[in-house]
């Protein structure tokens, strides 16, 4: 039997700093972070049955469970995997909307549909998930292939990490792109899980 009122959080590995720091600064010692593999990212269709696996496996070891990603590109896939089970995930559909809030978002990308998003995580990783991961290091002409519809970068930052935005700057320049910036925090990441843990608690 679970300990009464215990929390897991199973989400997305591009999460987890973000997650550990909620819970830390929350004192939410019943709630435990688990975090499948962020590559899942770049194969969406992998994510639905990932999830369903985790959750199958860690059943009737927690009293609640609450599922750290938005749709993630799966095209409501994921939805369907957590509506049997009566599991709840991140509002949105994917983290820079969640992390900008809803409204947010939706007023950027109506301003300018070209935009290139990253978040810290993106950021430390652009190179290796992007960059590379892309093959422009080794063909760069594909760099109009893939992003000669964009015109900026948008960095939706959830620290003041001058690094981080210098590193930042540096992707946009490498892609050709206008660069900005936006503090987020941690958006409805943070007021989210804050809800559904008290709630839970209650």
């Amino acid at each position: 039997m679970p300990e009464a009122g215990t929390v897991l959080v199973l989400a997305c590995g591009a999460l987890a700093r973000e997650l550990l720091e909620i819970v830390k600064i929350n004192d939410f010692d019943h709630v435990k972070v688990e975090c499948l593999p962020a590559i899942l990212h770049n194969h969406p269709d992998r994510i639905p049955g990932a999830v369903a696996e985790r959750l199958d496996s860690v059943a009737g070891h927690f009293d609640h469970v609450f599922v750290g990603y938005a749709d993630c590109g799966t095209g409501g896939m994921l939805d369907k995997v957590l509506d049997v089970r009566g599991v709840e995930r991140l509002p949105g559909s994917h983290c820079y909307e969640f992390f900008a809030t809803g409204p947010v978002f939706s007023e950027l990308h109506e301003a300018e549909i070209g935009t290139l998003y990253l978040t810290d995580y993106l950021v430390r990783h652009f190179d290796r998930l992007i960059f590379r991961g892309l093959g422009l290091d080794r063909h760069p002409e594909l760099r109009d292939a893939y992003f000669g519809n964009y015109t900026r970068l948008l960095y939706l930052a959830q620290t003041d990490d001058s690094a981080l935005t210098v590193q930042a700057e540096e992707a946009a320049a490498r892609l050709g792109l206008r660069f900005e910036r936006r503090s987020t925090d941690y958006g409805e990441l943070q007021s989210t899980v804050v809800e559904f843990t008290h709630r839970k608690a209650g």
